[in-house]
């Protein structure tokens, strides 16, 4: 053993608590303001010195993927849970409840799953994982009778969007005010007799994907920006 190695453990796990701090204090401020603060407002919201957080993140985009891999992560094993579901429709339902309630209350997740403005190679491959658990379960739900037609696995990003965008309006009047339209939507995804025919087709995947790489939030230019 080195002499010095006794006091090289100490400063080793206060480097790890000072990483723990530095991402526990950027997914708030991330969840509260997007993704448009740097990473000194990162640093004065943890309370540590911008240099601490230059030495464990590089680039804002290192720091916003080791917060929000875990985040997109957490919505493809919803997916997957609720197309174990035995019924299709109430499978499909909370997954939307529950994708809404996570968009809807955390604005950097938001931003970081509807567009790619932010994505790096780790974020890119979260994003890809949720599409096939999408897909299986609107087809699922629709060939059970339960979900209108029309409805596409690209509908979902743009359910929680809008969710978001309650939030963002009337979050300070009424956080819980997103779960109302949440539940117009669902009932609205309802397949019914003599429905009529929603008037715009679904974006396609080819289209969905030219609207995240185009949509930029703010903050956008500055992710590769110290």
């Amino acid at each position: 053993m080195r002499p010095d190695s006794a006091k090289d453990r100490p400063l080793r796990k206060d480097a790890q608590r000072n990483r723990q701090r530095i991402i526990d204090a950027a997914r708030d401020l991330f969840a509260h303001k997007g993704l448009e603060p740097s990473l000194n407002d990162v640093a004065h919201h943890a309370r540590v010195g911008v240099g601490t957080v230059y030495r464990r993140f590089a680039t804002k985009e290192s720091l916003l993927e080791a917060i929000f891999e875990e985040g997109l992560n957490q919505l493809s094993a919803l997916a997957e849970r609720a197309a174990l579901q035995h019924d299709s429709w109430q499978g499909f339902a909370w997954f939307v409840e529950q994708m809404c309630q996570l968009t809807a209350t955390d604005r950097g997740l938001r931003e970081v799953a509807f567009s790619k403005s932010y994505a790096g190679d780790r974020v890119n491959s979260a994003q890809e994982r949720l599409v096939p658990a999408l897909n299986k379960l609107v087809e699922r739900a629709q060939a059970d009778g339960h979900l209108r037609p029309e409805i596409a696995a690209p509908d979902m990003p743009i359910l929680g969007l809008l969710a978001g965008t309650v939030s963002e309006f009337a979050g300070a009047v009424n956080t819980e005010l997103w779960r109302r339209y949440v539940a117009l939507l669902i009932d609205g995804l309802r397949c019914r007799p003599e429905q009529t025919r929603l008037p715009v087709n679904a974006l396609s995947e080819a289209e969905l994907d030219l609207a995240m790489h185009t949509w930029e939030p703010a903050g956008a230019p500055a992710v590769t920006n110290r």
